[in-house]
């Protein structure tokens, strides 16, 4: 189908009323909606549209989210995710992340918030422009032109939002960064709740960046010395070890 001048947005959810709200709303605002009431037909639905991003229920009758979340990124479909969760449960959230959400929305929810979460999600998965393509922090790697992300030559699987975050991070290495300031670059856009999303995603970075086992000049499988530091009461910072 042809795209609206937004984006194409699947939304899934197996409750009628809240589907056809999304799908009004998203219309409303400019973007091109295909609906899904279940994990299977989401997967069908997204694997034939290739849709620009995707709202999902984590609770579908039959294959819960995180799952379809698992299937489409083994079959190579990067579209960001918008979770929606009908439980403010930490656990949940991490659960989401780990699997390759960028961002989740507890229901009840706003109709304006899930909007400004699209919006703010499409933005900082857009290609950005840069003179340097590659940036480097002791052994870890970003290429900002393929997007691919290595630790000691293994390559690491991030979530755009994950990406984005570390970026962020990595360009300003050294320096400490605090949480609003997080929000205000990664987020784009007034969060108005929680600000321990920011410690959601530092965590679930922390065990993609730091939680992995490096080749080492012996051939040996060592762990990786952690990059990714917290200031408490302060921020975040990421800087190689040998500046500690």
């Amino acid at each position: 189908m042809p795209k609206s001048n937004e984006a194409t947005i699947v939304v899934v959810d197996d409750e009628p009323a809240i589907r056809d709200l999304l799908a009004t709303s998203l219309k409303f605002s400019g973007f091109a909606v295909e609906m899904a009431a279940t994990g299977s037909q989401a997967i069908e639905t997204i694997e034939k549209i290739k849709p620009d991003l995707i709202v999902l229920d984590v609770m579908l009758p039959d294959i819960d989210g995180f799952t379809v979340t698992r299937r489409i990124r083994q079959e190579g479909i990067n579209a960001p995710i918008l979770f929606l969760t009908a439980r403010d449960d930490s656990q949940d959230k991490i659960m989401g992340l780990s699997v390759g959400g960028d961002d989740y929305v507890t229901k009840p929810f706003s109709l304006e918030e899930v909007v400004a979460r699209i919006r703010a999600i499409l933005r900082r998965t857009k290609e950005d422009e840069t003179e340097t393509p590659v940036i480097r922090v002791a052994d870890l790697e970003i290429n900002t032109d393929s997007h691919d992300v290595t630790r000691g030559g293994q390559l690491i699987d991030l979530s755009p939002t994950q990406y984005k975050l570390l970026r962020y991070l990595m360009e300003n290495e050294g320096r400490v960064v605090s949480k609003s300031q997080i929000l205000n670059r990664v987020w784009e856009y007034d969060w108005g709740g929680d600000a321990a999303i920011v410690e959601t995603y530092i965590s679930s970075l922390r065990k993609k960046i730091d939680g992995i086992k490096i080749t080492g000049s012996d051939g040996k499988k060592h762990s990786a010395e952690p990059l990714i530091q917290t200031k408490r009461g302060i921020g975040y910072v990421i800087r190689s070890p040998r500046e500690d």
